[in-house]
């Protein structure tokens, strides 16, 4: 084991004091980190680098002292995946051995520990990201254009949009597809923070798409035109709009799949692909399909929902005046 840089920093309570050792050697390696409580006395003979040796099973182990704290980088027995080896020393292990120590407090550190702690934090948090996106998107829609079938559609339909990115990341870069085309080695995943941030960002930009066009097309609706009418009508006014900022936001999301970083390449692309599914298929094709197919119950609002707002999308304002007849000659 090769030790690097020794540096001291307080936790968040004053009592307490911790040594890091951080190692230089490429090689994995865990760095188990004890605290120990002011005390006054000098570091408990339990706690000598003998006998951490002995506990842990292992060969000379270097221990640094401070006041009141120790470090030992120990490095755990070869193991065919190190998540495994990881488990192993935080579940059998250290609380076998270390944690049978009165006084001593003890965390494992590392790369492959940030990486499954911060991992298993998103686990958690999703559901309630998710859930909070699609229920306030649901809320949203429903209020807005007074319709049941709008809301829950607008929902299925930006779900497609986020799968399409989701499939065009696992097989470019999870399976490799893509290592000619954007010059990288695949490490047989993505990052672990990837989805969840695609999730939320992709929702608000398709949700602003949904948004634009359903608000011409109800506009026209309200004016009197049939729903067919009013699809085609909501179509054709956003088609250049709704074109140019897809084009806009591609080309910046494709600078990304130019980096050398494969975090950066990967979010890049998944953005560049998801908005280019969603400005052609989704919205082009999809959404005034189903429209057309539903017809009216595309308006569905039960009764005991009519006592949500109506808003005005525009139709008011530039409805056209009505025209008087003229008597006819004589």
């Amino acid at each position: 084991i090769t030790r690097g840089s020794l540096s001291r920093a307080p936790t968040h309570s004053s009592k307490f004091h911790t040594v890091r050792i951080r190692k230089k050697s490429p090689a994995p390696s865990v760095c188990i980190l004890l605290t120990l409580r002011k005390t006054g006395r000098n570091m408990p003979r339990e706690l000598s680098s003998a006998r951490l040796s002995k506990l842990l099973d292992r060969g000379n182990i270097p221990i640094s002292h401070a006041p009141d704290a120790f470090a030992a980088l120990v490095r755990p027995a070869p193991r065919p995946a190190s998540n495994a080896a990881l488990r192993e020393l935080r579940q059998e292990i250290l609380p076998a051995t270390l944690g049978t120590v009165p006084g001593a407090e003890y965390a494992v550190t590392g790369q492959t520990a940030a990486t499954v702690d911060a991992t298993s934090l998103l686990k958690r948090s999703a559901p309630i990201v998710f859930g909070f996106v699609l229920t306030f998107a649901f809320l949203l829609m429903l209020v807005s254009f007074r319709s049941i079938v709008i809301a829950l559609k607008a929902i299925v339909l930006n779900l497609l949009s986020v799968g399409a990115a989701y499939g065009a990341l696992v097989a470019l870069f999870q399976y490799g597809w893509g290592e000619s085309i954007f010059n990288f080695h695949s490490n047989g995943g993505i990052a672990f923070w990837l989805p969840i941030f695609m999730f939320v960002i992709l929702f608000g930009l398709s949700m602003d798409y949904h948004v634009f066009i359903l608000s011409r097309v109800r506009e026209a609706y309200d004016r009197g035109a049939t729903t067919e009418d009013a699809v085609a009508h909501g179509i054709k006014t956003t088609a250049g709009t709704v074109t140019s900022a897809a084009v806009v936001m591609v080309g910046a999301f494709g600078i990304f799949a130019t980096l050398p970083i494969l975090e950066m390449k990967e979010m890049g692309v998944g953005l560049a692909v998801a908005v280019i599914v969603d400005a052609t298929i989704v919205r082009a094709v999809l959404l005034p399909a189903t429209m057309k197919l539903l017809g009216d119950w595309h308006w569905y609002l039960p009764r005991w929902l009519d006592w949500l707002p109506r808003l005005d999308h525009g139709a008011g304002s530039e409805r056209e005046p009505e025209l008087t007849p003229e008597p006819a000659a004589a």
